[in-house]
């Protein structure tokens, strides 16, 4: 068992959140390995001079990040792929915080078409009918709507072959569900969102890194990948990758397919960002329709807490989708998909991610006047860019050094899959 006692000065917000923070960055930095077998709550919480319930908060927030495991009569240990470590960090920024960590819709502006949407809604006659039970897949109304939206950045799809979601995560987490089973492989590129990393383990998938370049995925790595492992899906953004912002082309996004053709490896392909280039390449999964999911959800050009998301794949992946959706939710909420179905018609949408775009582009040109000279690579209409740092800095000291002068970025380490070598870099969000 460690004498491990964590340094909480460093990390802001309630105690038991700064308590996870600092086990993570303990694990990131190499001061706690997998297999270290943690103190007990009780003993933490006096050396610490907190309440127990603090500790097993902090510990319960710990394990859904997949940083630890508790076993009864063992204790709680740090566990084997503590790379999720740094996944989906719980900030609860103070007052004076800047929190750079997201890549946020860069402002507000969709509240007051929201509300009055909402209040036209709540008035209609037939509004009670929104709270009932649903079509599981999501309203005929709805999908035609979503459909709508996709075909207006460039996506073609038929209100059939469309679901509604509660949000991307969901539909990434659907669309594993219903490619893959339990012990299956799942290829990502080496550096991903960090939500990939948490879908896997909820569906007891193994995850694996697959190299990149400055263009994103490398074929030669895919192809080894596909032969090594013999994966039923690769995960991957080929447009503004997150973190990185390459936008892949066209002529590699023909090859990727062709691979996955190969080695019939399906395509989820994540096109959170693809209403935010002027001219977006072909979408990856159009290079494979009968193979892929496309999955996109309304956070990014509108507002995260919309919760709504949509995901397009061919007929016989879709049945095990609507079984999946089925399991864990039933349906999606019929108010908010009927409020974002709305919004969608009367344009508003539109408005508001062109706004968004437009906003972007503003930012990303303030954020190169200021970072010329530094090793940043971003994309003039992206909501984030990549900052590598210089020597001395390592990702965890210059994250926690930010932190401490009131700013929150993200490391590198987050957005790590497999054991490939992490950049000393880290995700700055331009939205906060």
């Amino acid at each position: 068992m460690t004498s491990w006692a964590p340094e909480l000065s460093r990390f802001s917000g309630p105690r038991y959140a700064a308590i996870a923070n600092a086990l993570a960055a303990d694990i990131a930095a190499g001061r706690l390995r997998a297999g270290d077998r943690l103190p007990p709550q009780r003993e933490l919480a006096w050396r610490l001079k907190v309440t127990v319930g603090t500790v097993t908060r902090a510990y319960t927030e710990a394990e859904r990040r997949g940083l630890i495991a508790g076993e009864v009569g063992r204790g709680t240990y740090v566990r084997e792929h503590g790379d999720v470590a740094m996944a989906a960090p719980t900030r609860i920024a103070a007052a004076n915080t800047i929190d750079l960590s997201r890549a946020l819709p860069v402002d507000d502006a969709t509240n007051q078409a929201v509300a009055k949407t909402l209040a036209e809604i709540a008035a209609r006659k037939d509004f009670v009918r929104l709270l009932d039970y649903g079509a599981v897949l999501g309203a005929p109304a709805h999908r035609e709507a979503g459909a709508q939206w996709l075909a207006d950045w460039g996506v073609p799809v038929m209100p059939d072959r469309l679901a509604i979601t509660t949000g991307g995560q969901n539909s990434i987490v659907l669309a594993l569900a219903a490619l893959a089973r339990p012990g299956d492989v799942v290829l990502a590129e080496h550096l991903t969102y960090y939500g990939i990393k948490s879908a896997a383990m909820l569906l007891s998938l193994r995850l694996h890194g697959v190299a990149m370049d400055e263009f994103g995925l490398v074929p030669e790595a895919l192809e080894q990948a596909c032969r090594q492992f013999a994966p039923k899906a690769l995960y991957c953004t080929p447009t503004l990758q997150n973190p990185t912002t390459a936008i892949m082309p066209v002529e590699r996004r023909e090859e990727i397919a062709a691979i996955c053709r190969r080695y019939s490896v399906a395509i989820v392909e994540d096109d959170i960002f693809g209403f935010l280039p002027d001219q977006p390449p072909p979408r990856l999964s159009s290079f494979a329709p009968e193979h892929s999911v496309l999955v996109t959800s309304l956070s990014k050009p509108l507002a995260p807490g919309l919760r709504i998301g949509y995901l397009a794949t061919a007929m016989p992946i879709m049945d095990r989708v609507e079984s999946a959706l089925r399991a864990q939710a039933i349906m999606v909420t019929p108010l908010m998909a009927e409020l974002a179905s709305q919004l969608i018609r009367s344009g508003e949408a539109r408005r508001m991610a062109d706004w968004q775009r437009r906003e972007a582009a503003a930012r990303q040109a303030i954020a190169a006047r200021v970072f010329a000279g530094a090793d940043f690579v971003n994309h003039p209409q992206a909501l984030q860019f990549w900052l590598r740092l210089p020597e001395p800095w390592r990702r965890e000291e210059f994250t926690d050094a930010a932190q401490r002068r009131g700013v929150v970025v993200t490391p590198a380490g987050s957005f790590a899959v497999g054991r490939a070598p992490v950049p000393h870099a880290v995700r700055v969000g331009i939205g906060g």
